[in-house]
């Protein structure tokens, strides 16, 4: 890399006067672009679209949220052959993969396999999602029908490889994508065994929010001479969280239920995302919300694979609308519209928090982030607000009867931790019953209970006689 090329860094949110019907595309993708809503590309798009239209490597910098998918899915989609291509007819690789686009996650793969779909359908691109949690029999079936993309997630990608159902070897282009996150989820030397096993890539591409060490070394081993591009700047991740209005507020464990209840009925609230650190307190916390009636869905590494895309599926139609993940599970959905996000648990580290608040305020929008900080959390939350230049340190003890929680968080004086009444309970059953009794008595006929309505019957004083028989004396 001593002969890397740099881009000079440019705000995300810049405003670009270039189109995509600008840019040398086929017909066919421009078309695809517009029919679904992109008509001008992101900063990242407009800086890695002329570099991997020519064939170049690419290390894109940005964080999530920036449109990087299309920054590498259009360069893919316009070097792929389709089946409906003019070159099909003498392609002399027909239904091999002809790019791999890795990815650390399942919801991240099947999410950029959607948007890869989206683009591509017109041409007849065959783009196949491969991963974990999943039978193999389906993903083979498609694979013999034949691909020409395929995403997929190190290990399931592997399990195929080495079965010998997955051949790699025409593989002409691959995409690293969130790369760092890979690294943090010990998948280095499955990424490695991928990069080995395609002899002729003509093209890598590699994404990533930060560039650690091993990410750089991977660059260098494995990337001839890549574009490195930036579009955050050293102090981005504080310009990020400056975008979001965020709240931290000091509360006790057992009163964080009832201060999240209350913020789920805040005015305005939309698509809400609570973060938990641990698998356990996420499915906990998630039950709780349900049994106070509010629409709310787990996601997290102990839940099997149906049942989180379920639960993704149900978020994004609006069937729930508070997602209760972990922070490994959230990796990689890219859902618009959240309003609210809640760390319920402390994040680890600045890059955890920046990550977890990035899920709102996306494309220009506004967003709410609220997080919990319990007396243990203080050490953490310091380091974060120093790392981040924040402002927060001292964070306002807060109860779920506190003033400044309502009015800070709009949410309506009276909110209680629940949204529907409790179904009826043993005191209301009593209650319930004696009302009844009482309209028996006075001859009222009551509703629905006709046994009720009948007469009472006097209780009279019972009199009890003992005979006893003795035996006479012998």
């Amino acid at each position: 890399m001593a002969n890397n090329r740099s881009v000079e860094s440019v705000s995300a949110l810049t405003k670009v006067s270039l189109t995509f019907a600008d840019l040398p595309l086929r017909k066919e993708t421009v078309e695809a672009l517009n029919a679904n809503g992109f008509f001008s590309p992101f900063a990242i798009q407009e800086m890695v679209l002329p570099i991997a239209l020519s064939d170049g490597d690419v290390i894109g910098q940005a964080k999530t949220g920036t449109g990087k998918t299309l920054a590498f899915g259009i360069p893919v989609i316009e070097r792929v052959i389709g089946p409906n291509d003019a070159e099909w007819a003498d392609f002399p690789h027909k239904g091999l993969p002809q790019a791999l686009i890795v990815v650390p996650t399942r919801e991240l793969c099947m999410q950029v396999a959607k948007d890869l779909q989206e683009i591509a359908e017109n041409r007849s691109i065959r783009v196949a999602a491969v991963y974990g949690g999943r039978a193999f029999e389906p993903q083979i079936e498609q694979l013999h029908n034949g691909v020409e993309i395929v995403v997929g997630t190190p290990g399931r990608l592997l399990d195929l490889y080495r079965q010998g159902q997955l051949k790699l070897n025409k593989v002409g282009r691959l995409v690293l994508d969130e790369a760092d996150e890979m690294l943090d989820l010990g998948f280095l030397p499955d990424v490695e065994k991928i990069f080995s096993s395609t002899p002729i890539r003509q093209q890598t591409m590699l994404f990533s929010a930060t560039m650690p060490g091993d990410i750089i070394a991977l660059a260098r081993r494995f990337m001839n001479q890549p574009v490195h591009i930036r579009t955050q700047e050293n102090n981005d991740e504080s310009a990020v969280v400056s975008r979001v209005e965020q709240h931290v507020l000091r509360a006790h464990a057992l009163d964080k239920i009832e201060m999240l209840a209350r913020i789920l009925q805040a005015d305005g609230r939309g698509p809400t995302m609570v973060f938990c650190r641990t698998k356990r307190t996420c499915q906990k916390t998630s039950d709780d919300l349900v049994e106070r009636g509010f629409k709310a869905a787990a996601i997290h590494g102990d839940l099997g694979q149906s049942a989180r895309e379920k639960a993704l599926a149900d978020f994004k139609a609006g069937k729930s609308d508070v997602l209760v993940a972990t922070d490994v599970a959230a990796r990689g959905i890219d859902i618009d519209g959240i309003t609210h996000v809640i760390n319920y648990q402390c994040p680890e580290d600045d890059k955890t928090y920046v990550h977890r608040i990035g899920r709102t305020a996306r494309a220009g929008a506004k967003g709410i982030g609220v997080t919990f900080v319990d007396w243990d959390d203080m050490s953490r939350w310091s380091l974060i607000n120093q790392s981040l230049k924040l402002g927060l340190a001292e964070p306002l003890e807060t109860y779920s009867s506190s003033d400044h929680l309502f009015s800070s968080l709009n949410i309506p004086i009276g909110s209680t931790g629940r949204m529907t009444k409790v179904a009826t309970t043993k005191n209301a059953t009593r209650d319930d019953v004696a009302d009844k009794s009482t309209q028996a008595r006075s001859g009222t006929k009551a509703k629905h209970s006709p046994k009720l309505a009948s007469p009472v019957r006097e209780k009279s004083e019972r009199v009890r006689t003992r005979n006893k028989k003795f035996k006479a004396d012998s």
